[in-house]
């Protein structure tokens, strides 16, 4: 199958296989235990989403995710952003959320999930809204040779040994170091 009879299939299946009335899918997306892998879930909502807080709060079991034990495992899921499904298209969400356990027996108050590091980054932002930080993303890269059909080792490295202490190559640009 080449690109173009695939791309034309999807299209028929988003067009044709997907009607959906007025409701959409919202697939809620959150970090699971790990802190590093993402799971989701998809839920109906009756109609297109305008605003975050027509999306409602839902749970999932967090003992299936490492976020809780069997005996008490309910976690609430709070949408926090919510983005154009561009698997899905249409109007059809991807609803990221932030995540709660329960911090009572009584089921009333909640607390930050143990991966909700948003909960304490929103708690700081809120008290310094006047001030307006710029973020920025780190990039490294690693360059590997190939040395022969079953050995890739980082370029400019000494074969099967390591380079000196970082120093001279930290944040450096070129061959020379």
């Amino acid at each position: 199958m080449n690109s173009r009879s695939s791309h034309l299939i999807h299209g028929h299946y988003l067009k044709e296989m997907l009607y959906q009335s007025e409701k959409i899918i919202a697939e809620y997306i959150w970090i699971d235990g790990t802190g590093i892998n993402l799971r989701s879930k998809s839920r109906t909502l009756p109609s297109a989403v305008k605003e975050i807080s027509e999306i409602p709060e839902w749970n999932y079991d967090g003992s299936s995710c490492k976020q809780a034990i069997t005996s008490d495992s309910e976690v609430i899921m709070k949408p926090v952003a919510y983005f154009p499904d561009p698997f899905r298209s249409g109007d059809n969400i991807l609803v990221l959320c932030s995540t709660y356990k329960w911090a009572d027996q009584e089921r009333t108050k909640l607390k930050p999930a143990n991966t909700n590091f948003r909960h304490f980054a929103e708690t700081i932002f809120n008290e310094t809204r006047e001030h307006h930080p710029w973020f920025g993303i780190e990039q490294e890269y690693t360059l590997f040779e190939t040395i022969n059909s079953f050995t890739r080792w980082p370029l400019g490295w000494p074969e099967g040994g390591y380079p000196a202490k970082q120093g001279p190559y930290y944040c450096s640009v070129g061959s020379s170091v």
